[in-house]
């Protein structure tokens, strides 16, 4: 008796417990199938069960131009001239003045960063034929003098100012000059069609790299460069 007891006991809780899973099954299969007829009858209302899938894959241009980085789409070369008048208010130039021109030759760069894009700088169309790419305005670099090329051309120093240096340490200083053609050069730069070439030269480029990884058609945009 105590045997077959204690054997009834577990198969009655089984049963229950199974019997208790089953109506558990129905019930949430009656609420999935009354929660679809209720949105058939409801349009407007959300479904509480559909899906949504993202796709967070970055496209392959964009990590084609991040490996790129930083473009150099266009140089300009210049050489600029730099005058100087030093005067004496009242004293001949003869006595005390100096004038000194210097010639220097440099470049300046134009170039476009893509360390900055994200999704949201390229835009493919819905027949994944033609993309749209928005670019950062192109920025020049600080101008870079060639040394070999700039010199001070003529001097031209007062008794006073040659008697002077004799006693000084550095008496004929061209730094005064580079900064001034420094200056002078990157004027030169943003005033020249650089920025507008380094545009072209840049979306020349894209649109290359565009129909290599399969695009048909590409428009490459520039924001406006900053005042």
């Amino acid at each position: 008796m105590a045997g077959r007891t204690v054997d009834a006991v577990p198969v009655r809780r089984i049963g229950s417990f199974g019997k208790v899973m089953a109506a558990a099954l129905v019930v949430l299969g009656a609420l999935v199938v009354a929660g679809k007829v209720g949105l058939d009858l409801l349009p407007g209302l959300p479904d509480p069960f559909a899906t949504e899938t993202v796709d967070r894959t970055q496209p392959p241009l964009l990590q084609s131009l991040q490996d790129v980085s930083r473009y150099q789409a266009a140089t300009a070369n210049f050489q600029v001239i730099v005058d100087t008048e030093k005067d004496a208010k009242f004293m001949p130039s003869i006595l005390r003045g100096e004038r000194t021109v210097y010639v220097a030759a440099g470049s300046v760069d134009a170039t476009v960063d893509f360390t900055t894009l994200d999704e949201r700088s390229i835009t493919v169309g819905p027949d994944g034929t033609s993309v749209t790419v928005n670019l950062p305005a192109p920025t020049l670099t600080e101008p870079r003098l060639d040394p070999e090329a700039s010199r001070v051309v003529s001097r031209e120093r007062g008794l006073l100012d040659r008697l002077g240096s004799v006693f000084s340490d550095s008496p004929t200083s061209d730094r005064p000059y580079l900064l001034a053609a420094e200056a002078k050069m990157a004027d030169a730069a943003t005033a020249s069609d650089l920025r507008a070439r380094a545009e072209s030269n840049t979306r020349a480029m894209l649109q290359n790299m565009m129909r290599a990884l399969g695009y048909d058609h590409a428009t490459v945009t520039f924001a406006a460069p900053p005042v």
